[in-house]
């Protein structure tokens, strides 16, 4: 077996597309993916999980119908199952998302920003 660290500096240097979710590594049922993400993305929800962002680098806000959270390097917010929500990043923002395996980045929504499944870096 091999023991080798996964640097997330050197795993955002692999793409520059935004809004697109790169599984770096798997625990259990659950992937770590990195992601950069600029300008608004879309109303939607997970109704049948928990999703965390980790911001790495840059500021998020997340927007919820009754608020909004800001993160910033080194912050983490839990977006509890269901809760509606729409991240925002006025410049790039570079972070980790932990979710459930399969889980799709646009929720029940769908559509043309839905992130293909499974894009490991």
């Amino acid at each position: 077996m091999s023991y080798e660290a996964i640097n997330l500096r050197n795993k955002f240097e692999l793409f520059t597309e935004t809004w697109t979710p790169k599984v770096v590594a798997e625990m259990n049922d659950y992937q770590f993916k990195v992601s950069r993400l600029v300008g608004e993305f879309i109303w939607h929800n997970h109704p049948e999980t928990d999703e965390t962002f980790l911001v790495v680098e840059g500021e998020l806000r997340i927007d919820f119908r009754d608020g909004a959270v800001d993160l910033g390097p080194g912050e983490m917010f839990v977006v509890p199952r269901g809760v509606e929500h729409k991240p925002f990043a006025e410049k790039e923002v570079k972070l980790l998302i932990i979710e459930p395996r399969g889980v799709l980045n646009t929720g029940h929504e769908g559509g043309e920003l839905t992130a293909a499944r499974d894009v490991w870096i």
